[in-house]
């Protein structure tokens, strides 16, 4: 995928306070239309409280998301967001959980029938979500974040629930869906190796100190041709620099 140069989202003096205490602050960057990125760091440091103000799902950040020069003042239907768990509704067959943003029992609509071929999943239409496997609902899960076609895809950790084999192979769904949709995509994942595997750049946040809250220490370009050896020379290189950077990080 190659990104246009013009910024889709930008995110601009990002802050986050509960009380006393700032998980962040003076958070800034940029993403391009058709971009992966993916937000790492120490346990602690706002991944998900930062992807969620973004989101609009905060009320109470500070600073400004602007997207295509839009101020972003809430959710958004340009901006979709998948959890680390599916939240499929299960009184809901496949279909109308996938349909849900059209409203309730929309499941006929004819996207949806693409989008489950486009995930894997054809033949479970009708089924409930209590049928399906972990990866299978997520697979659902990007089938409904995707429906509304928004231009953002924000991803908390969505495959941290699943085994390594299953995981895998939602990463190669995960970058068809981006390839096939031209998607920008912002990832919150632990794990620096599909951070490395799916991604554009990386961004490493430090975790908040006493006197210093969280915010981007280091920013990490992926230049490395799809599909990628995680085994090269130069990913190991990049590895080590992400570890780096996590190790040296204020505690």
């Amino acid at each position: 995928m190659s990104p246009s140069s013009a910024p889709l989202l930008r995110v601009r003096g990002l802050a986050r306070r509960f009380g006393r205490r700032t998980v962040f602050e003076q958070v800034s960057f940029d993403l391009a239309r058709g971009e992966i990125v993916s937000l790492v760091g120490p346990s602690g440091c706002g991944k998900s409280t930062l992807l969620r103000a973004i989101a609009g799902l905060h009320g109470h950040a500070e600073g400004s998301v602007l997207l295509e020069q839009q101020l972003q003042r809430g959710p958004s239907d340009r901006i979709g967001v998948i959890f680390q768990e599916p939240r499929l509704l299960p009184w809901l067959s496949v279909a109308d959980n996938i349909a849900f943003a059209a409203g309730p029992r929309q499941g006929h609509d004819p996207r949806v029938d693409t989008l489950l071929a486009e995930v894997g999943l054809s033949g479970v239409r009708d089924a409930l979500p209590k049928q399906l496997s972990g990866g299978m609902a997520q697979r659902v899960a990007l089938a409904r974040g995707l429906f509304a076609e928004p231009d953002l895809l924000l991803l908390d950790e969505p495959f941290s629930a699943v085994d390594a084999i299953t995981r895998s192979r939602l990463q190669r769904v995960l970058l068809a869906l981006a390839h096939a949709h031209g998607t920008t995509i912002l990832l919150v994942t632990h794990d620096l190796d599909e951070a490395l595997h799916l991604s554009d750049r990386v961004l490493l946040l430090s975790p908040p100190g006493d006197d210093l809250p969280g915010r981007i220490a280091r920013e990490i370009h992926v230049d490395a041709p799809r599909p990628r050896n995680l085994r090269d020379p130069a990913m190991d290189a990049l590895r080590d620099t992400l570890l780096d950077g996590i190790a040296s990080s204020p505690i």
